[in-house]
């Protein structure tokens, strides 16, 4: 059994009592229940890894209470042992903390409600008195709440999957290989089987099967489900989605908007939501974020979500002929790749009837709404005021920082006061970009990735990511603060160096603070999420200032590739940082082999280690850099940059105004019917642009199809070419750029 019985015994107790226990133990196992013990003197609270390890892997706790018996001057008896009463409420409380649902027993002698406190009372499942029944009896009562606990634990679908996986019926529907059965024909089809698991692929069925319900009706298991996960996000309307958030995102729009409607979008929005302008047709005006030098984007101006500020806008724009149509609809990239949040609650007082819907692109936060930390900071809570008039929106990556499978999203949506979600067109959207043959584990992940968040489960496994990035970051500092030369940093706030949780006073943006490095910030409207950490390397501040000649100089794509090699994948690469994202799944010995990494990278750094020696596969890859040494490496590709003024470059571009020439659909529609030159990249300057430019890092789209493309941008591209012939291994791609590094073109519509 996965899931065995803990049996904690914080003190031995009487010699009778240990006997009696011992007897209980021996009959547990006849059930067929396995057992753990744990005994630790009552030191419980001081080690909350194992008491979370306790609460989350246990069928059920068994803790051992033995009370002595005084008298008081009053005569009643009362227990004269306080603090194992004390010990025992600190150890209930701690495991309630992490799971609200495993059954925890007290064992003990002539237990009672007179002498337990209410508060170990009104969180336990039972009392066990060791001379009461025979250990025979108390051990099928102890299996009945086993029994019960884990026949609840999986939530509707997923406990309708498992059902049918285990039911052994022959599949004659698709797909082909009929439970896995298929792959066992052929030697390398046995091998992906073998990988993979039995459970996976009798798992992996067709919509044909009834019982699991239907995910493009939204019916049986999966409704069950979702109405569920819906409680769960405190929506009013969840909808699970097995295409990733890109799709999350084109579904609400294609419910919503239609060719000639007025949008409203973050500019350093996700690219799915430029595809979307282009499927539905909608003419866009953009809300503009700044950055800081060193290639962070930060928030939007406060000024921007005004109504005027959005008139402005409309009247601004060539594209839009009647000029007092409504805004739609307003997209706003809530977290950042980057981890800047915003005030949702503000922003949905501030746009509430102003535009018809808003979408929260919340791919990068499906953890707020667990903890207080971001209270107010999400955009979907049906427990907040509710908007008069404008419906809001919520689609959230289960996959990215939760327990979701790749590609396991959610919808969330919260009706305004009059009512207006339309139920029956987003049915439409969310048929039009579904599968009809939906991978089910998917479905699963999405399933039981919103119940692990259920109850005291998610706030508890969200404070424990925040804790462990707050350590991590508190870890860099400090070295950095004893190193007698160099080291690495973290970009946010200077906090105190404490323990703890954060205090979110000092994670909100202000105006006068030099840490951000952003131009324009309002305060109290935006914070950095602390568990979004940006590792810094020396060589470019906040503020695009180069480090001199001969000082250290790490440009970020190069500890990325030393770090891949050693078994450690970042998130995303900056000119001088790297992502590093934590999520529920981060523990401390992950954190602390990163640290041990970056303590091996420096020394090589100092030594100038060559490297074929530090980096072997990378050698092989690009052999031009065999015989270099890491620190020359780092200091030409720094000097490179420094010459190309990179940090004000790769801001300009995206910072710039930017001229719409033609319709984003408009553009695109050029170009499917063939009708675009293939631009060099020389001649690009004044060209007006038919497909996205999305430069990776940090893979935000640069340009919009229908766009003027710049001599700035051109500029850029340039570099970008000469950067991939002089340090190859080295350098990002612009999306949207065609050809090899001699010969680089972009499809512009004929003039």
């Amino acid at each position: 059994m996965p899931f065995p019985v803990t049996i904690v015994t914080p003190v031995d107790g009487p010699a009778g009592a240990r006997r009696q226990l011992e007897l209980l133990e021996a009959a547990l196992i006849r059930t067929g229940l396995e057992l753990r013990r744990l005994g630790d003197e009552g030191r419980y609270t001081e080690r909350p890894g194992m008491l979370a390890h306790v609460a989350r892997s246990s069928s059920a706790v068994l803790y051992g209470l033995h009370l002595t018996v005084g008298r008081s001057q009053d005569g009643p008896e009362e227990p004269a042992d306080a603090a194992a009463i004390r010990t025992a409420a600190e150890f209930v409380h701690a495991i309630r903390g992490h799971n609200d649902r495993v059954p925890i027993l007290l064992f003990g002698e002539q237990l009672t409600a007179r002498r337990i406190p209410q508060s170990v009372l009104s969180r336990i499942d039972g009392v066990v008195n060791a001379y009461e029944d025979t250990p025979d009896f108390l051990a099928r009562k102890i299996q009945r709440e086993v029994s019960h606990y884990l026949g609840q634990l999986a939530p509707p679908f997923f406990a309708a999957l498992m059902r049918y996986a285990n039911d052994g019926a022959y599949s004659w529907h698709c797909p082909g290989h009929s439970g896995g059965t298929g792959f066992l024909k052929s030697p390398i089809g046995t091998l992906f089987h073998d990988f993979f698991g039995e459970n996976l692929l009798r798992a992996d069925v067709c919509n044909a099967v009834e019982e699991l319900g239907q995910l493009l009706d939204h019916t049986g298991p999966i409704a069950d489900s979702e109405r569920l996960a819906a409680k769960t996000f405190r929506a009013d309307h969840l909808f699970f989605v097995t295409n990733g958030t890109s799709t999350s995102n084109k579904i609400v729009w294609n419910s919503l908007v239609g060719p000639g409607d007025i949008v409203a979008v973050d500019r350093n929005c996700h690219k799915s939501v430029l595809h979307a302008i282009v499927l539905t047709g909608a003419v866009p005006i953009y809300l503009m974020p700044t950055r800081n030098r060193a290639g962070v984007i930060g928030p939007i101006p406060r000024r921007e979500f005004t109504a005027e500020a959005l008139r402005e806008k409309i009247e601004a724009s060539p594209l839009i002929a009647d000029k007092n149509r409504r805004i739609r609809l307003l997209t706003l990239t809530q977290s950042t790749y980057d981890g800047i949040i915003y005030r949702a609650d503000e922003i949905r007082e501030i746009l509430d009837g102003v535009v018809d819907a808003i979408h929260f692109d919340e791919a990068w936060l499906p953890h707020a709404s667990f903890h207080d930390l971001y209270e107010g900071m999400h955009g979907v809570a049906n427990d907040r005021t509710r908007t008069a008039s404008t419906v809001v929106y919520a689609t959230q990556s289960t996959h990215k920082l939760l327990a979701g499978l790749s590609q396991a999203s959610q919808i969330l949506v919260q009706d305004s006061a009059d009512g207006r979600f339309d139920d029956r067109v987003f049915a439409q959207a969310y048929r039009m970009h579904t599968s009809t043959s939906p991978q089910y584990a998917i479905i699963a992940s999405c399933d039981v990735s919103a119940e692990m968040m259920a109850g005291k489960r998610g706030p508890a496994l969200v404070e424990e990511t925040i804790t462990e990035a707050m350590e991590f970051r508190r870890t860099v500092i400090r070295i950095g603060a004893e190193s007698p030369d160099w080291w690495f940093g973290v970009w946010g706030p200077d906090t105190p160096p404490r323990t703890g949780l954060p205090e979110r006073s000092e994670w909100e943006l202000t105006a006068g603070a030099a840490w951000h490095g952003f131009d324009r910030v309002d305060d109290g409207f935006a914070m950095l999420d602390p568990i979004k950490v940006t590792l810094t390397t020396p060589g470019l501040t906040v503020h695009g200032e180069f480090s001199p000649p001969g000082a250290p100089s790490i440009p970020g794509v190069v500890l990325a590739r030393y770090l891949a090699e050693h078994g450690v994948v970042v998130e995303k690469t900056g000119l001088y940082s790297l992502f590093v994202l934590f999520t529920i799944g981060i523990t401390k010995g992950r954190w602390n082999s990163l640290i041990a990494e970056l303590h091996r990278f420096k020394s090589a750094y100092a030594g100038n280690a060559k490297i074929e020696r530090l980096m072997p596969a990378f050698a092989a890859a690009f052999p031009g850099y065999v015989g270099r040494g890491l620190r020359d490496i780092c200091e030409a590709l720094h000097t490179t940059y420094h010459d190309a003024d990179l940090a004000e470059l790769s801001t300009a571009i995206y910072t710039e105004p930017v001229e719409q020439v033609t319709l984003p659909t408009t553009a695109w529609t050029a170009m499917a019917a063939g009708q675009v030159e293939h631009v060099p990249v020389a001649e690009l300057a004044g060209r007006t642009t038919a497909v996205l430019l999305t430069p990776y890092p940090p893979g935000i789209p640069l340009l919009v199809p229908g766009e003027r493309i710049s001599a700035t941008i051109v500029r850029f591209l340039r570099h970008e070419q000469i950067l991939a012939r002089r340090w190859p291994g080295f350098t990002g791609i612009t999306h949207g750029v065609d050809g090899d590094d001699e010969n680089r073109t972009v499809a512009c519509l004929r003039e």
